[in-house]
């Protein structure tokens, strides 16, 4: 397929929801605490999640629906459990994603503005660009961040490649609870939560809407471009970690603001002041585009479950839901700021144990008589899949099993 920007979107989309606390704080802290260790996980999650990601868009261009469309033909039970699980996870992961970007905002433009006003300053213009812009905006804007981050990254990686002494080390073992719980933690959010391809699909949908000839082929191509991306920028934001951080005597603060400074400190002090520009723009990028995909898609996606649920009872359910998780988020940001690494492993680890029902159900869809046959899975993403589950499952219960131990 000949590369076409135009058709490249919704993948984009994925990217920037899924490029965020997962690279730039927990890659980052993979890298710094355990050198290049933690590789092996980088590469394994993302290839086991692949097959789970790619049924949204796969699904949502071969029927011309949603994947909660689909869950509904699957049995309204599935729909509400959809439905609690995200309710009660949304709050956190958005409060865990905007924490850190008005973190670095405080960093980069001076604390002459606290990280609470940042907070409400972020969530305000994240609100007018996607009331007043809607998805194309968005489809148009995320192309812009996600070049500038990958350009602005890879710069970084080289230079830390170059001004590095270090002998590279894949070997790691996991001697305590504290580092097997970091390590989940690590993968609940690599490369994103499972029920982004939930977001996807309904990114998909609203691309088709512009693009008529956006296909099951442009969908997956857009969609591989996406899921690429976020493998190499995880590999780099833990190689910035592992080159720059490890070995270090720094210990990471759990405020967003002071975790900020240490991060962007570390690396122009191994780099050059030079480097400031790349980082800062990297970072605040970074998480600015998953702050603005998360506020849109989280409210899409309940306007679009509770729609499915109960009929139109709402006539703007979009915006309430907007206004509902912008409430929300401030409200548990005032709870949290103090501690924003216990926020963050909380929402990643909960996004871990959750991952295996969205697996399965996708896994269902996919495969039932609900997709078009010539679009079901090949053979090999049917066997990726059931490892894909194994995989999922497995460290679930060995994360629990150890947890309980613990206790």
């Amino acid at each position: 397929m000949t590369f076409n920007l135009k058709k490249i979107g919704p993948g984009l989309l994925f990217a920037g929801a899924a490029i965020g606390v997962s690279h730039l704080v927990q890659s980052t802290r993979a890298g710094a605490d355990f050198g290049f260790g933690l590789i092996w996980a980088l590469v394994l999650v993302n290839i086991f999640k692949y097959p789970f990601f790619q049924f949204g868009p796969r699904y949502a261009m071969a029927t011309g629906e949603t994947l909660l469309d689909g869950y509904k033909k699957l049995g309204n039970g599935i729909l509400i459990i959809y439905f609690i699980l995200t309710f009660a996870t949304m709050f956190t992961i958005q409060t865990a994603v905007t924490i850190v970007t008005a973190g670095l905002a405080t960093s980069i433009f001076g604390d002459f503005i606290s990280t609470e006003i940042w907070t409400v300053i972020i969530l305000s213009i994240c609100f007018f660009i996607l009331i007043i812009g809607r998805y194309s905006f968005l489809d148009k804007l995320i192309k812009f961040i996600i070049i500038t981050l990958t350009i602005s990254t890879v710069v970084a990686v080289f230079f830390a490649f170059k001004n590095s002494n270090q002998t590279l080390s894949l070997t790691q073992v996991f001697p305590s609870t504290l580092e097997f719980g970091f390590l989940i933690a690590f993968m609940g959010w690599m490369p994103a939560p499972l029920d982004i391809s939930i977001w996807h699909s309904i990114w998909a949908i609203e691309k088709q809407k512009t693009e008529k000839d956006y296909t099951v082929k442009s969908t997956l191509f857009d969609f591989n471009v996406g899921y690429f991306t976020t493998i190499v920028l995880g590999l780099g934001f833990l190689s910035l970690g592992a080159l720059v951080m490890y070995n270090s005597e720094e210990v990471f603060s759990g405020k967003a603001g002071e975790f900020s400074n240490q991060l962007i400190s570390m690396y122009t002090k191994s780099l050059g002041n030079w480097s400031y520009v790349f980082i800062a723009i990297a970072a605040f990028i970074t998480m600015f585009s998953t702050t603005l995909t998360t506020l849109d898609a989280s409210p899409r996606a309940m306007a679009k479950t509770t729609e499915l649920l109960f009929g139109k009872v709402l006539r703007q359910p979009y915006l309430l839901w907007i206004l509902i998780l912008i409430s929300g988020t401030i409200l548990i940001f005032f709870f949290f700021k103090s501690d924003m690494i216990f926020l963050i492993k909380l929402a990643t680890v909960l996004s871990f144990l959750t991952a295996p029902f969205y697996a399965i159900i996708n896994y269902r869809l996919i495969s039932s008589r609900h997709t078009p046959k010539e679009w079901q899975p090949s053979t090999a993403l049917h066997i990726l899949s059931w490892l894909g589950i194994l995989f999922l499952i497995g460290f679930s219960i060995w994360y629990l099993t150890t947890l309980n131990t613990s206790n």
